[in-house]
């Protein structure tokens, strides 16, 4: 069976033991370690593998071929996107919302939860909405703002620890705005199957790899670090105990609400298709 991941500590830590044959009648896995962008859009163009770790933003593209597992993602609390500017408010104060009304924003991506968050963030917060929305690598988006190439920019992962070494300030942590906002965790990355195949079996054997790697937390600490990119241990721990939580074993009520309320709030603001998502997420 084809899967697709990324080599990042979580989803390695959750795929362990599937990976390595430990999971009762579970089939051999055909891996492909790829970054978020490539799954979601070998995902977009049909020409993915049969599962799949993609960002839910980028469902409302795929859900005709591919089913959302209740099992193997990634939802959080406290790991909100920031969007960041140069400039600060009075005192050192957060910079008022309204500076960008009109103005440019970089952005690493379209098809993200992230990118979701702040656009349903800057209708709310925003008068007259943003100007040009401005697409580029991530490790480009912090230094752009510095040097007043693009007046702000929407970060995620570590930039939330080294914004203050470029000289920036915090205008809103979009993670926070959602929480207070919905009582709702972030939905950030769902494991999907293609729809032909057995669903239920697919998502017992994902769930049965969550909870081996639980139980046996020192097997996977090999397999993690070798993908981990350099990362120390310390910190691939710290993302692991951030990332696999309650919903990677079970999205539950609180995770399916999540997804909805993120898909049905951007399909109103339409920035994704209109659909059946209640009926498709299930």
């Amino acid at each position: 069976m084809k899967i697709a991941y990324s080599p990042c500590p979580n989803d390695t830590f959750v795929f362990h033991a599937w990976a390595h044959g430990l999971i009762p009648g579970a089939p051999e896995l055909d891996l492909l370690y790829a970054d978020i962008d490539i799954t979601n859009r070998l995902a977009a163009e049909g020409s993915g593998p049969d599962v799949l770790k993609i960002s839910y933003a980028a469902l409302p593209w795929v859900l005709q071929d591919y089913a959302l597992l209740p099992c193997g993602g990634a939802l959080g609390r406290g790991c909100g996107p920031l969007v960041l500017t140069k400039i600060s408010g009075p005192a050192g104060t957060a910079p008022d919302p309204a500076m960008l009304s009109g103005r440019r924003v970089a952005v690493p991506s379209e098809r993200s939860t992230a990118y979701l968050l702040f656009r349903l963030w800057a209708e709310q917060n925003v008068p007259g909405g943003v100007g040009e929305i401005v697409v580029m690598p991530f490790h480009e988006i912090m230094p752009a703002v510095r040097d007043g190439l693009i007046d702000a920019g929407l970060v995620i992962h570590e930039a939330r620890f080294t914004y203050p070494s470029y000289g920036l300030a915090l205008l809103t942590d979009l993670g926070s705005w959602w929480e207070s906002d919905t009582n709702l965790p972030i939905p950030l990355g769902a494991i999907i199957a293609r729809r032909s195949l057995d669903l239920e079996a697919l998502a017992g054997w994902a769930r049965a790899s969550v909870e081996y790697a639980w139980a046996h937390p020192e097997a996977s600490r090999d397999y993690v670090m070798q993908h981990a990119q350099e990362m120390d241990p310390q910190v691939a721990q710290a993302h692991i105990d951030l990332y696999v939580n309650e919903f990677t074993a079970n999205l539950g009520d609180s995770g399916y609400g999540a997804v909805l309320t993120l898909l049905q709030r951007a399909a109103e603001a339409g920035l994704v298709p209109q659909m059946d998502y209640a009926t498709l997420l299930k």
